[in-house]
């Protein structure tokens, strides 16, 4: 076979298209064997890359979901704090009001007698504020008796009963020497019940005295409810100083 004449390098890329085993040869013999295999080394390393990123994505769609599950489990255990701790403010703030309540009630006795007390104290300018003077304080036991001398058989047991236990009953006197009583009703701030008990326990002197007696309410305040009562003249009101009422 005769050899191909090449003359100029368009002949030698005519030969070389010719006869593509010599280029291959001669590409063999002009580059190395990295340059030879560069190729496919990069599109290794491209497909391997993309594994990678592929591994990268599929493990933050991993974290994703899993900071999804997190948040929504966060958010869930929020709402149960929030709901037990409502539950538990509203079991102190239950707590709490029974135990002021408890204690409301247990001072209100010690604060009625500490007014009834003060009161005792100022009997003698209770009877004055009425224009008389004062003869004495009556007893429970003066009380029973003026109850079991007397007929008290249309009077219920428990109106007997809470007439003998009156906050205060005076024996007075008025300018001519005319015995009279006054039943007094004492509470910090007097009201309908003070008020009626004060009346009540005044009609109750006169039916088993035959005397005249007087109702008065003693107290720091007066419930305005029974400002007419007052005004009207049915029953007097005598205020306890604040200074009267403070412990020592």
């Amino acid at each position: 076979m005769q050899a191909p004449e090449i003359a100029t390098v368009e002949d030698m890329v005519r030969v070389l298209d010719e006869h593509p085993q010599w280029l291959e040869a001669l590409r063999a013999r002009l580059l190395t064997r990295e340059l030879l295999t560069l190729p496919q080394t990069l599109a290794d390393f491209i497909a391997a890359t993309d594994r990678r990123f592929a591994e990268v994505d599929r493990r933050f769609d991993v974290i994703e979901r899993q900071m999804v599950e997190l948040r929504a489990d966060l958010e869930r255990q929020m709402v149960e704090l929030r709901a037990d701790l409502e539950r538990q403010n509203g079991e102190l703030r239950a707590d709490l009001e029974r135990q002021m309540d408890q204690l409301r009630t247990d001072i209100g006795p010690l604060k009625a007698a500490h007014a009834r007390n003060a009161a005792m104290e100022e009997a003698s300018l209770i009877a004055e504020d009425l224009g008389l003077s004062l003869v004495g304080i009556l007893g429970r036991d003066e009380l029973g008796s003026l109850v079991q001398s007397a007929d008290t058989g249309d009077i219920a047991s428990g109106e007997l009963r809470s007439f003998r236990r009156a906050d205060i009953v005076l024996r007075a006197a008025d300018p001519a020497g005319t015995e009279r009583y006054v039943a007094v009703e004492v509470s910090y701030t007097a009201n309908g019940r003070d008020t009626e008990r004060a009346r009540r326990n005044a009609q109750f002197l006169t039916r088993f005295t035959g005397l005249d007696a007087s109702a008065v309410v003693a107290s720091l305040r007066l419930d305005q409810r029974v400002r007419p009562a007052v005004e009207s003249g049915a029953v007097a009101w005598f205020q306890l100083d604040a200074e009267v009422l403070e412990v020592d």
